[in-house]
């Protein structure tokens, strides 16, 4: 059975008490990533989302 390897340095295997990670700061530098926005997903800017009609609009069809 292989060991998973750590997602961000990709080179040690992982430890139990940081898992998926292999230590505190592979763990911390992945927070970062999050915290900054680099995991983001694409997509249109809130300003140009479609547009919803209101509740009272959907009950008067």
């Amino acid at each position: 059975m292989s060991k998973s390897k750590c997602p961000v340095c990709e080179k040690a295997p992982a430890d139990p008490k940081f898992k998926p990670f292999c230590s505190k700061r592979c763990a911390d530098v992945d927070l970062s990533r999050w915290l900054k926005g680099s995991y983001a997903i694409p997509g249109r800017p809130a300003d140009q989302a479609d547009e919803t009609p209101s509740y009272k609009e959907e009950r008067d069809e």
